[in-house]
């Protein structure tokens, strides 16, 4: 099981980035293959149709190979007044266009760590519009971190263990959900 792991937060000490760090090892841990990649990498101007005509932006080739290539997604996705990131959906927008069945078939857990109580979970529950829209089998469980700014300590563990167990318990049971599906599609 090939995984995908992003966050669509670039800012340096990103909680997001803290938490997808740890999903990702518990994937690692468990056999899925992780590629764990900086958002940044997938730079691309805000998607327009004229210069969709002059040829795609390098990021959104380059986003478009690496989603190709996995099984699966990890996504710590923030939120942003309440909903999802525009970056994330920019992203989106141009993938799509890239090839419409892209993410079709695809399977995606959705974290998001935040400073408010709610932990993101109103920007998860935007998320998964398009993502499903798309074709994603978005698992139904999502893993949300409240008042992450006090969730790691200096060195990035949890403060507290019961936010890293409630963490390794779903993804490992979302691995079993994206493992059967990705068996399922061969």
């Amino acid at each position: 099981m090939k995984l995908l792991a992003f966050t669509s937060s670039v800012r340096t000490g990103s909680t997001n980035k803290k938490l997808l760090a740890w999903a990702a090892e518990i994937a690692d841990q468990n056999g899925a293959e992780v590629d764990l990649v900086d958002f940044r990498e997938f730079d691309m101007p805000p998607y327009d149709g004229d210069l969709q005509e002059k040829g795609f932006p390098s990021g959104a080739l380059k986003f478009a190979n690496r989603l190709q290539a996995a099984d699966g997604l990890l996504l710590a996705i923030p939120e942003y007044n309440f909903s999802i990131p525009g970056n994330f959906k920019n992203a989106i927008d141009w993938v799509s266009r890239v090839n419409l069945h892209l993410l079709r078939g695809k399977s995606a857990l959705l974290l998001s760590a935040s400073i408010s109580g709610a932990g993101g979970i109103r920007g998860l529950w935007q998320t998964r519009i398009p993502l499903e829209g798309l074709g994603v089998f978005v698992y139904p469980d999502m893993y949300t971190l409240g008042f992450a700014q006090n969730a790691f300590d200096a060195n990035g563990k949890f403060v507290e263990e019961k936010n890293m167990a409630r963490l390794e318990k779903m993804v490992k049971e979302y691995l079993k959900a994206a493992s059967a599906l990705s068996a399922a599609q061969r």
